[in-house]
């Protein structure tokens, strides 16, 4: 498949998301800000700068016959709202999060609490290469080569006790390095801390990664440095960055979407292109860098193409409720 892409430096987001669902969704941002207004672990450090080249990766079968989105694209196109609603803002404000040294919270129903540094949690786990589709909530898309250590190996060594049924993420709360959490102007309104959650049996799936860089280099601090969540069969506001605890419970975690808007975003969060999103369809894609404005969009596909992987772990539910 040929690649074309657009002579501007940096995406539109007209170009890329449909004008009414990239407004609709930075207005029901901006309207709560209103209301606010009223290898092994050896390779790396915490310490390792955003770009630097990560040692030891090990390619795996985890990967798409797909063309990888440019890095241009997909370190300055972003959802992180930590730093500000437009895609543009992550790349320009999130210098101000210092990443070393980095540390995560561990409690919960789990046998061995306690709080890492974020080398010893990873320590003697391989570095693997995984590259995913990542299709976001409103309606496009990118393949981007992740770089981490599968979660589930993680959630064994921390051994979650016989009570545990779900595990809930959460990231760094400090508006001092994100000013997006601030009150005022440039919040968001949304709850702070940032949480999400998995059920433990979809955190244990083998395609669940926790990312520390991607294209083969330390996660920059727009794209969630220095640990982030990665379940490519969710939609992309799943995928917690800049994680500081991890917290294993018996009941379903409430997450920031759902507190904010659970009619529009569910805990389940599955790519369905037959679930529409109450004010735009999911049946369609556009993918980052590839073509035009009037290019014809991709069809989304069930599980974002990862069926044969997960579909069993929804078996007997009903996805228009359990969104």
């Amino acid at each position: 498949m040929l690649i074309r892409i657009q002579d501007r430096n940096e995406p539109v987001p007209s170009e890329i998301t449909d004008r009414a669902v990239y407004d609709d969704r930075r207005r029901f941002l901006k309207g709560m800000g209103a209301l606010a207004l009223a290898g092994t672990a050896g390779w790396w450090l915490p310490s390792a700068a955003a770009g630097r080249k990560l040692e030891g990766v090990r390619r795996t079968a985890y990967r798409i016959d797909e063309k990888p989105t440019e890095h241009r694209h997909v370190t300055g196109y972003n959802n992180f709202y930590e730093f500000g609603t437009d895609k543009e803002d992550p790349a320009r404000e999130a210098h101000t999060l210092k990443t070393t040294p980095w540390s995560v919270q561990v409690d919960g129903e789990v046998n061995k609490p306690g709080r890492y540094p974020l080398e010893t949690l990873i320590k003697g786990l391989a570095l693997e290469e995984r590259i995913y589709r990542m299709r976001c909530v409103e309606a496009w898309s990118m393949v981007i080569p992740w770089v981490g250590v599968p979660l589930a190996s993680v959630i064994q060594r921390l051994q979650p006790n016989s009570h545990a049924r779900f595990v809930e993420f959460t990231t760094l709360h400090d508006p001092k390095q994100m000013p997006g959490q601030r009150s005022g102007l440039f919040g968001t309104g949304l709850r702070w801390p940032y949480v999400e959650g998995l059920r433990l049996d979809e955190a244990m799936n083998p395609l669940a990664l926790l990312a520390v860089g991607l294209y083969g280099e330390a996660l920059p601090n727009q794209n969630g440095a220095p640990l982030r969540l990665v379940v490519p069969w969710k939609y992309g506001f799943k995928g917690i960055k800049s994680i500081v605890r991890i917290r294993f419970t018996r009941t379903q975690p409430v997450s920031s979407w759902m507190h904010s808007a659970a009619n529009e975003y569910g805990f389940y969060a599955n790519v369905n292109p037959e679930v529409d999103h109450p004010r735009w369809s999911q049946g369609h894609e556009r993918r980052i860098g590839e073509g035009s404005v009037f290019s014809p969009k991709r069809r989304t596909l069930m599980f974002n193409g990862y069926a044969e992987q997960v579909a069993h772990l929804y078996r007997g539910m009903d996805l228009r409720r359990f969104y």
